[in-house]
């Protein structure tokens, strides 16, 4: 589980233990708390640290991905505040996406290779379809109801959205807007670990002429509304989920590596062995 805004903590959790990794790309955002919840082990991790200390691009994304995988972690589920595009996702409302538009502009790692490796990992389906549909499901056994499918529009921050872009996203048929699925989702691909999000609709972001225009303030109010949900959501998922599931994403680099290894410096084989053992041509 990977926490955003207001959600720092995952209660229920039993077994507890606290994990403060280096990986490669230096320290995650903060400590991973690693308890059981219905006899599943659960590693939590907060976005932007207890507290929310990260703005958006000073996520150490790289290093959150790298510590989870460290873990075995097979599938990741992202909560998220994110704006409504659509008139009938309203402040409040849940949404498990299906799609990304990527509006960032290059301030971010979008890869966990380089260094001499070239990989292109196919991302056409950005977000794990089993993983959100059993998200859907649990959400519906819990009674509440959320929207099913989408397109995230990920956009760079920390400021929001002009309202020129907002009518823009809105005539690309967008869903929603947030700050933080690119990279996540791409390099959990490339770690090959099922992704799927949990957002909180906050605010009609700024296109709407008869509500408020998207605050801070409001977007905090509306996060601790459905934390609770999100809680209890993620439980019921792990009461549910089959004992022997296993990431859809597995065998992603497989054929998506294109360096010759014999060309790959062994101090560099041996720094990306955690992703790559095994998956070289």
């Amino acid at each position: 589980m990977i926490g955003g805004s207001g959600f720092y903590r995952m209660p229920g959790l039993s077994d507890v233990e606290r994990w403060r990794p280096t990986t490669p790309f230096g320290d995650p955002s903060d400590e991973i708390v690693i308890g059981t919840v219905h006899e599943r082990r659960i590693a939590f991790l907060p976005r932007h640290g207890v507290g929310h200390r990260l703005m958006p691009h000073e996520i150490p994304v790289r290093a959150n991905i790298w510590a989870l995988k460290m873990l075995g972690v097979q599938g990741i589920l992202a909560v998220s505040a994110v704006g409504s595009l659509r008139r009938e996702i309203v402040p409040g409302d849940m949404v498990v996406p299906d799609q990304i538009i990527d509006r960032t502009r290059g301030g971010r790692p979008l890869t966990m290779f380089g260094d001499g490796i070239v990989v292109h990992v196919g991302f056409a389906d950005p977000f794990c379809a089993d993983l959100s549909g059993r998200l859907v499901e649990s959400a519906g056994r819990i009674g509440r109801a959320v929207h099913r499918g989408g397109a995230y529009v990920a956009m760079e921050g920390p400021l929001f959205s002009t309202r020129a872009e907002s009518h823009l996203y809105r005539s690309w048929g967008a869903s929603i807007i947030g700050m933080t699925a690119v990279p996540e989702a791409k390099l959990a691909r490339e770690a090959e670990i099922a992704y799927a999000m949990l957002a909180t609709a906050t605010d009609y972001d700024v296109w709407h002429e008869s509500e408020e225009d998207v605050t801070a303030d409001r977007v905090a109010q509306i996060v601790a509304q459905n934390v609770r949900s999100a809680q209890a959501i993620i439980s019921d998922l792990a009461a549910n989920l089959p004992s022997d599931w296993r990431s859809t994403a597995e065998g992603t680099l497989r054929g998506a590596i294109m360096t010759d290894p014999r060309t790959i410096a062994a101090e560099t084989l041996e720094r990306y062995a955690l992703l790559i053992e095994d998956r070289l041509p």
